[in-house]
């Protein structure tokens, strides 16, 4: 007898179980209910859709292969049933049934499982404020909206936009919004940073000033208070504590929560924070029913906690391992580190595993190193300058996290992907630094330099936690930038070419801003002030190191490198920088 297997849910995780559980077992009869219209699409998409890079919303919806997932689809191709516009209202644990309803005409019945799989996803968080339902407010939710925010933009109605949420959709939106329509986009986070527990305050604040280069204005801790319409009822107006903006359009992207109400209802285990509790072969407290996708929760594999994982790759894989058990293939999904990419204009930044300020609040003795590195041999004709930022524990030397960011050109390169990608493979087992030192990376001059970025990263991290290198975060280097009071208790030691210092000692003085080339250090030291820390700064930080070296070998031990030099700081948004 053929074993029955219900899927609520048909975006990512529900489709990825059925399509493989069909392949392992196919003679079971396989239902996805969905209450859409629309199945299985790639979400992660809709900015590109939005934008215009994906021409048409069926793109998202389709194979490789150019078929449309849709309900014929799954039935021919797949030997799968889908209903969809049919809500799953309850499930009977003891009959074995799930009660659903026709939302088209309101007609109930009853569909019998042997295994049941729950992938209802994750649900946008839209803020309680006056006018979060007006005409004109969007969350990024379905394609119905993705769909509809493209039609308002394709009519000429918005000229002004306002996103509020500066993570990684709301960053993928105001770049849609602006780059092919030409919309005056703001963004709006309530955070002091731009992707705030993703990355570190330094490379927020790259994609800040990117994003500002490209005519975004980005208001950083500050508040959507309340949304204003106009006379036909459609949005005209973000409030927030210090000021209102006027706008045609609002895109709320202020996170997801998730869809577990029908777990809870049926006497499933719920968290506290709302996600389905499974085990590591993503059953459920009943043996019978699974689950998976942005529905669940699972292990941070750094921090051993429980947490909320909403991301389409994580709901793919663990489509697999659902669709595996249930063929009696034993199969588990340990847990996820929190690995991402993004592209905003002509920039990536990514991550993966914690970033420092995370780190810090989970009591590791953490602390990074900041690299800016050619991307390739310096000799290549295309190489550009990746940066790196390595989170580490000085007591035990695990690395807990990797941030990059770079620049790309007409097309997308993958200097940041490929580091981002091998870290996570490396923290996800609970690397230390010396793994990162002995990682071996394929390497050619149009790829890569004869020591990667990512080896040369962790041999700076390894200088830092060995007390080899003393550094100085961008943060308090910024801070004594910007006050004047403590600027007599350093000074900046230059050591790149004159001609490229000469701004910044004549906008700083001489006394402030000390400016002798790397190669004349050796013979100039006493030129150098001894009542004064001594900031050392080069382009990326490798020169830097080797003068302190020095200079400490003679006794001019108050001194401090800043991490990624120029590299660094030229990319951030600074108000003192001279012109």
């Amino acid at each position: 007898m053929s074993t029955k297997i219900v899927i609520i849910g048909g975006v990512a995780a529900g489709p990825k179980t059925a399509c493989r559980v069909k392949r392992l077992m196919q003679d079971s009869q396989v239902t996805i209910i969905d209450q859409d219209s629309l199945i299985s699409y790639g979400g992660c998409g809709i900015p590109y859709y939005v934008s215009g890079d994906v021409s048409d919303e069926k793109e998202l919806r389709s194979t490789s292969f150019h078929m449309v997932r849709d309900e014929a689809f799954f039935e021919n191709a797949k030997g799968v049933t889908v209903r969809t516009r049919t809500r799953a209202l309850s499930v009977d644990r003891k009959s074995k049934t799930v009660e659903v309803e026709n939302i088209e005409n309101g007609e109930k019945d009853k569909i019998s499982f042997d295994k049941l799989v729950l992938a209802t996803g994750s649900r946008p968080n839209r803020l309680p404020i006056d006018g979060a339902d007006l005409q004109g407010v969007y969350t990024i939710s379905d394609m119905h909206k993705a769909i509809a925010i493209k039609e308002d933009l394709a009519q000429g109605k918005v000229g002004r936009a306002v996103v509020i949420g500066g993570g990684a959709i709301g960053i993928e939106m105001a770049e849609a919004l602006g780059d092919l329509w030409g919309v005056e986009t703001t963004v709006v986070e309530y955070m002091p940073q731009l992707l705030p527990r993703i990355v570190d305050k330094t490379f927020a604040g790259m994609v800040e000033k990117h994003l500002r280069d490209k005519g975004v204005t980005v208001l950083t801790s500050e508040s959507a208070t309340r949304l204003e319409r106009d006379d036909n009822g459609w949005v005209c107006r973000v409030v927030t504590g210090e000021r209102s903006i006027d706008t045609d359009l609002v895109v709320m992207s202020v996170g997801v929560r998730a869809r577990s109400e029908l777990a809870r209802e049926a006497g499933l285990l719920v968290s506290p924070q709302g996600g389905i509790v499974v085990n590591n072969r993503l059953q459920t407290s009943d043996p019978d029913i699974y689950a998976a996708g942005d529905c669940i929760e699972t292990i941070n594999l750094v921090t051993g906690k429980k947490s909320h994982a909403p991301m389409g790759s994580l709901a793919n894989r663990q489509g697999r391992v659902v669709a595996d058990n249930l063929a009696g293939i034993a199969s588990t999904f340990d847990g996820w580190i929190g690995t991402f990419i993004l592209k905003a204009f002509n920039v990536s930044i990514g991550a993966t595993g914690l970033s420092l300020e995370a780190a810090k609040a989970e009591g590791y003795d953490a602390d990074i190193a900041i690299t800016a590195q050619s991307d390739r041999a310096h000799f290549f004709p295309t190489q550009t300058v990746v940066l790196l930022q390595m989170v580490f524990d000085r007591k035990n030397r695990r690395v807990l996290g990797l941030q990059g960011f770079s620049s790309m050109g007409e097309e997308v390169n993958d200097n940041v992907l490929a580091r981002i990608n091998a870290s996570a493979a490396l923290i996800a087992k609970g690397a230390t630094i010396e793994d990162f030192i002995d990682l071996e990376m394929a390497y050619a001059p149009p790829f890569a330099t004869a020591l990667d970025a990512l080896n040369a990263t962790a041999n700076v991290a390894d200088n830092v936690a060995t007390g080899r290198l003393r550094t100085v975060s961008v943060e308090d280097f910024l801070s004594w930038m910007d006050n004047r009071d403590s600027r007599k208790e350093w000074a900046a030691l230059d050591i790149r070419h004159p001609a490229e210092a000469q701004v910044f000692v004549d906008t700083f003085g001489k006394e402030q801003w000390v400016s002798v080339p790397y190669v004349e250090i050796r013979k100039r030291y006493k030129e150098l002030p001894t009542d004064k820390k001594l900031i050392i700064i080069c382009d990326a930080g490798t020169r830097s190191s080797e003068t302190q070296s020095f200079l400490d070998s003679i006794g001019m031990e108050n001194n401090l490198v800043l991490g990624g030099g120029f590299n660094v700081i030229r990319r951030l948004p600074i108000n003192w920088w001279p012109d």
